[in-house]
């Protein structure tokens, strides 16, 4: 078996079409149905149209989107398993223009989070429910699945970067470590710019070392430098900067840095500290509470006194122009989660604002 038609296999069994991510007999069964009937024209016979579709990515866009329906790395509010479906959605209702390929979805087993964590006799039972084979070599944990399909995907094709929607923000965690050690191997410097308003700089948390407020900590071996990890947004953190730049290396912006200095400015600083690192590309993973929560309620921890979306954007236009974005994610919609009380008012503006970020990253990484 070739190496392309054995990742073509390993996809198969690793993933399911686009939507499919969270098992559901009837929750939100219409939005399912309406995203495969506008990527597929019919919902009849998904599964196979979807192993069909394959055989294209090849010849795709540059830019292939990756779901991973995962909420288990969370621990505030649950519900970011729903982002995946319902930002799908939403860029093919207000970006039809926005051209990537759709690779699926991460075959979520929604009680666990890695690989690791797990005995022999849990592995087995949960490879037997996945594959029908208790002694299959394949992954069963959204975050090990995930960073297998993203490591061979890399090696398959050096030239594409996905895009990756969550699920909580442990996500990032395989997505950036597979992107970081195949540039590494392709001798490019690769930065990882990091919007959040929280640091994800724990060591671990309540015992598990990779989770939504760690993941940051566990891939700084992967970059040349820590400081090569740029947060933009900070502004829920029981310490101060200075605690997380001198303790791991890390370069932070705080929210009230853009907002009382000018997005311009930041941004500024950002591009001379990548040039001055020689760096070559970059990864954009966006956890949407970066922006402030006015405009984006459906999550698992809005803050207040965060970006405006226009903030992120300047930030993010500007390094477009000098840099390749070469891979992105969106993390932490959760949109049946609501803490303005608006119900589907607050959901449908934090999609806006999503849409148009998650957008503009796929057209960059296309480029």
């Amino acid at each position: 078996m070739s190496q392309q038609s054995s990742f073509h296999h390993k996809i198969t069994q690793c993933l399911c079409p686009p939507g499919s991510g969270v098992y559901t007999f009837s929750t939100a069964k219409e939005r399912k149905e309406k995203l495969q009937k506008t990527i597929f024209g019919q919902t009849d016979d998904v599964e196979k149209l979807w192993a069909e579709s394959l055989n294209n990515l090849a010849h795709s866009t540059k830019a292939v989107i990756l779901g991973i329906a995962s909420d288990c790395g969370g621990g505030i509010l649950r519900g970011a398993n729903w982002g995946p479906l319902f930002l799908r959605l939403a860029l093919l209702e207000k970006y039809p223009q926005t051209k990537a390929f759709d690779i699926g979805d991460v075959r979520v087993i929604p009680h666990l989070l890695h690989d690791k964590y797990l005995n022999e006799a849990t592995l087995s039972n949960c490879k037997k429910a996945l594959y029908t084979d208790e002694n299959s070599a394949y992954n069963v944990s959204p975050l090990s699945i995930t960073e297998d399909i993203a490591r061979d995907f890399y090696a398959q094709y050096p030239e594409k970067g996905l895009f990756g929607i969550g699920g909580d923000h442990s996500v990032s965690y395989p997505l950036t470590k597979a992107y970081l050690q195949a540039k590494k191997a392709q001798g490019k410097r690769a930065a990882i710019i990091h919007f959040d308003a929280h640091t994800d700089l724990l060591v671990e948390r309540l015992g598990i070392d990779i989770c939504f407020g760690s993941w940051c900590t566990h891939i700084l071996d992967d970059l040349n430098s820590p400081s090569h990890l740029i947060q933009i947004g900070i502004r829920s953190s029981g310490k101060p900067k200075s605690h997380w730049e001198n303790t791991f290396g890390v370069t932070q912006h705080w929210a009230h840095e853009v907002i009382e200095q000018g997005a311009n400015t930041i941004v500024e600083k950002i591009l001379a500290q990548l040039q001055n690192e020689n760096i070559d590309e970059l990864y954009v993973s966006f956890d949407i509470d970066a922006i402030d929560d006015s405009y984006v309620a459906a999550t698992g921890t809005p803050e207040p006194d965060g970006l405006l979306p226009e903030q992120a954007m300047e930030i993010l236009t500007t390094l477009a122009k000098h840099y390749p974005i070469s891979a992105a994610d969106m993390m932490e919609i959760a949109p049946f989660t609501d803490s303005s009380g608006l119900g589907k008012a607050s959901r449908d503006k934090t999609l806006t604002v999503a849409s148009e970020i998650s957008a503009f990253l796929i057209n960059a990484i296309n480029k």
